[in-house]
């Protein structure tokens, strides 16, 4: 796999060719902490690379790339990203980051939007929205805490950087082989790494051996009135049962222009547990199906909200909620949902 050192730094990449000729668009995917770019590289980047060239990296520090003692901001990190996408020749590309890969993507709008033909923000929380403490509550977070406290789990969910303690602790469970209940893997079962404990190990280790805990709980540097200049297409996709949905909601003040999805009783890494959800959402934005039909409510013309698609995926099946909120289904795929919707509107 090659590598390029970048901004004092080794950065390991792939690149999927575009499968509809040499004149695609580019896509860049950032992943987030705690994994590298296999997180994208199994499922979603060969799909997407069927209309798209697609470049994936891992984050400094992470997968292959070097580890460094210091430089984990989102800014620095973001010229990380500048300058490799300078060395690969890209000069604009869609961008989709989830989580802190979505940070390091807003760090580089604001050092250069130019580069972004659009931006998909994944379950991202930013620096401004959890300074902001109580004043917004996560609803979700209650059920998280009782289970935790019913585990005897030292953590408290309304602490600004909750889910950067919550990996630390499943990352030193899982290295310490400690038994835990049912209850407790069910819910962090998205946070489990399965394949070895090399990714387990490695986060451990920047964590421990480098400033990389200092500088991820500092200040992202991602300034509210700064983003609301950004100008190309955007779609922010959140989790309803996410910590970061917090960070959706202050966004969706600030972008007119761009639109908000929720993703049905999900938490935050969707892309994974809910892989055909989360790129069906992708198709429709690049096609521009999303952004034309932007989510105000009819009647009112100034009132943002969050859209959940009436068709949605549970164990790798479809379903879709009538008007009367009553759910359908199973169906084996999006097409035959669709399709009984229709007779249903028809008979």
């Amino acid at each position: 796999m090659p590598s390029v050192k970048v901004n004092g730094v080794k950065i390991n990449f792939i690149q999927l060719e575009c499968e509809s000729g040499k004149y695609c668009e580019d896509l860049v995917m950032v992943h987030g902490l705690a994994t590298n770019l296999a997180f994208w590289y199994l499922r979603h980047a060969p799909a997407f690379s069927k209309r798209y060239k697609v470049t994936l990296y891992d984050l400094r520090g992470h997968g292959r790339s070097s580890m460094t003692n210091s430089g984990y901001t989102a800014k620095n990190m973001a010229v990380d990203l500048r300058q490799l996408l300078e060395h690969l020749g890209i000069e604009r590309a869609h961008f989709v980051g989830h989580s802190f890969g979505g940070n390091v993507a807003l760090a580089l709008a604001s050092l250069d939007a130019a580069r972004f033909n659009s931006l998909m923000l994944i379950d991202t929380h930013i620096s401004a929205v959890r300074r902001l403490g109580n004043k917004k509550k996560w609803e979700f977070g209650e059920k998280v805490q009782q289970i935790f406290n019913k585990n005897n789990i030292d953590i408290n969910v309304n602490e600004p950087y909750f889910g950067y303690k919550l990996l630390n602790a499943v990352a030193t469970m899982q290295i310490q082989n400690i038994e835990i209940s049912p209850e407790v893997e069910e819910l962090l079962r998205p946070l489990m790494w399965k394949k070895g404990i090399r990714t387990v190990t490695q986060w451990l280790k920047l964590i421990n051996t480098t400033e990389a805990e200092k500088e991820l709980m500092s200040d992202d540097g991602l300034l509210l009135n700064r983003l609301r200049m950004l100008r190309f297409p955007i779609l922010a996709m959140y989790g309803e049962h996410s910590q970061a949905m917090l960070t959706g909601e202050q966004l969706l003040k600030l972008w007119p222009h761009a639109d908000f999805r929720r993703i049905r009783e999900a938490g935050h890494f969707f892309p994974i547990t809910r892989p055909s959800e989360f790129m069906e959402n992708c198709r429709e934005f690049w096609k521009g199906a999303l952004v034309n039909k932007l989510s105000r409510r009819k009647g009112d013309s100034n009132q943002r909200y969050f859209r959940s698609n009436r068709y949605y995926v549970r164990d790798d099946k479809w379903f879709f909620d009538t008007r009367e909120s009553i759910k359908k289904g199973p169906f084996e795929n999006l097409n035959e949902a669709k399709e009984h919707l229709l007779s249903q509107l028809f008979c």
